[in-house]
């Protein structure tokens, strides 16, 4: 039974790490409401979106496997999200020629698309260097 005990709580975890992930993301973007923009059928957004749930996901399947008990994985959770969004704001920073969250907001989804890559290749950096 305590396997059974234990997937339980790294699943809800998991969906509190994400739900609070997504809070903190949302609170970053200034110019647009994720939901709002997901309603509107905005799949820039969507696509940037995803990939921030699945980082965060890959973040925590790491810290699973590298945890000893579920706080582990709780504090390594909290340290993948808190990493995304630095990259987050470095991939705005970094792109000089636009703003990454105006072309979100306009339905671009080339911008989505690199936005999701950014999100899941720097969470499979993440998530390898927990030790």
């Amino acid at each position: 039974m305590e396997p059974f005990l234990a997937t339980l709580g790294y699943f809800v975890i998991a969906v509190i790490v994400v739900v609070i992930g997504l809070l903190v993301f949302e609170w970053l973007t200034r110019q647009y409401k994720d939901w709002d923009e997901v309603k509107k059928g905005n799949q820039a957004i969507a696509m940037s979106i995803s990939g921030k749930i699945i980082g965060i996901c890959i973040v925590l399947s790491f810290a699973i496997y590298h945890s000893f008990t579920v706080w582990d994985t709780l504090i390594w959770g909290a340290y993948g999200v808190f990493l995304q969004m630095i990259a987050y704001l470095l991939f705005e920073m970094l792109t000089r020629k636009f703003s990454v969250e105006t072309q979100l907001k306009a339905n671009n989804t080339a911008v989505g698309i690199i936005s999701m890559g950014v999100s899941i290749g720097l969470a499979f950096v993440i998530g390898a260097s927990i030790t």
